[in-house]
């Protein structure tokens, strides 16, 4: 009967362990993100697609940062029209964190480089 509770707390301790890494993985996604769209001028340089690539295809992360890396990643001047329905969806999402929000917003509404209450918003995030 021990040894039965004993393997139900351990498993509930890793599964809130594991969770907490993934959630700082997904930070540190955001953080690089928000840390490229601070810097970008037209689209993201080849050194920022391969970063925000490896975020994109980076389970860990929640899928709303791994859909806001790919759309940063195809940026020329702006987000395409599919990336842009996509952020709109994920900034109306009520499960979506605020400061995944928030990036979605900034991808949305980015033409050519982030405005100055765009970047303000990022650097909030660095």
């Amino acid at each position: 009967m021990k040894t039965t509770m004993t393997k139900k707390l351990l498993a509930i301790a890793l599964i809130g362990l594991f969770s907490q890494f993934s959630m700082a993985d997904d930070a540190s996604s955001q953080k690089t993100i928000a840390g490229i769209l601070v810097g970008l001028n037209h689209f993201p340089s080849d050194a920022d697609k391969s970063a925000l690539m490896a975020i994109a295809e980076d389970e860990s992360n929640n899928r709303g940062t791994r859909a806001i890396a790919s759309a940063v990643a195809s940026i020329s001047h702006a987000a395409t029209a599919e990336d842009k329905d996509i952020m709109g969806r994920i900034m109306s999402a009520e499960q979506a964190p605020a400061q995944t929000k928030a990036l979605a917003g900034v991808v949305a509404e980015l033409n050519h480089m982030a405005s100055a209450d765009a970047k303000a918003i990022l650097q909030a995030m660095l």
